[in-house]
């Protein structure tokens, strides 16, 4: 069972996210003590931390910031903001992801997990035939030869390989890649998918994402 630390103020929410990280069969570690919340982080054994920027005396990224020289945890950024520069600075102080609130319970679990399984394979490259993924800069890599993706191409790209073969439905990536008032419409999503087969044209993998018509996509 995963151990995940809740470092969230507001208590209706904090109690509700334990509730549903308990019933979605992972183990909530809630911190209501917010005097010493770097100590309890450092402390936990976790694999993983929700992470609310605005916190009483303490700022969220401030927090992350001295936590990632000691530990390498995955952590989720949970905020109200939805501006462009937190999510730039959450990242770039090392959060694995970042959540807006009022957030959709299905795709917060989805996002949980991506970074789970992220987290689990770190130290081994993960490989698209012979090109290296590269999460952290979002691109592919193939013979010293980079393609950057966006953030959505990435997204869609890490489900289609994290189910090569297999059928992946609009549905599907359509909510993975919904977060909260950012809503992608299924031309939104077809431009997307259009862009992303342009790049791995150009990487030399041409026919790489086959369409099933009525059903989704398989990357092949």
């Amino acid at each position: 069972m995963k151990r995940i630390m809740i470092i969230e103020d507001e208590t209706s929410l904090r109690d509700e996210l334990s509730l549903l990280l308990k019933n979605a069969g992972y183990e909530p570690i809630a911190v209501t003590d917010y005097n010493n919340v770097s100590e309890q982080m450092k402390a936990a054994n976790v694999d993983l931390i929700l992470l609310d920027i605005n916190l009483p005396n303490v700022n969220g990224e401030t927090l992350l910031q001295e936590y990632r020289r000691s530990s390498d945890t995955p952590v989720i950024m949970l905020t109200s903001r939805n501006t462009e520069i937190d999510e730039v600075l959450s990242m770039s102080y090392g959060a694995d992801d970042f959540v807006t609130k009022p957030y959709n319970p299905t795709i917060l679990f989805l996002r949980i997990s991506a970074v789970l399984k992220r987290s689990a394979s770190k130290g081994t490259a993960q490989m698209y035939h012979d090109a290296e993924v590269s999460t952290v800069k979002g691109s592919l890599i193939k013979n010293g030869t980079e393609q950057i993706l966006t953030k959505n191409e990435m997204i869609i790209f890490q489900l289609l390989l994290d189910r090569i073969g297999e059928i992946v439905t609009r549905d599907e990536l359509m909510t993975a890649l919904w977060d909260n008032d950012e809503f992608v419409n299924d031309n939104a999503l077809s431009v997307n998918i259009s862009r992303l087969r342009g790049k791995l044209v150009e990487l030399g993998y041409p026919d790489a994402i086959e369409t099933r018509k009525k059903q989704g996509y398989v990357l092949k």
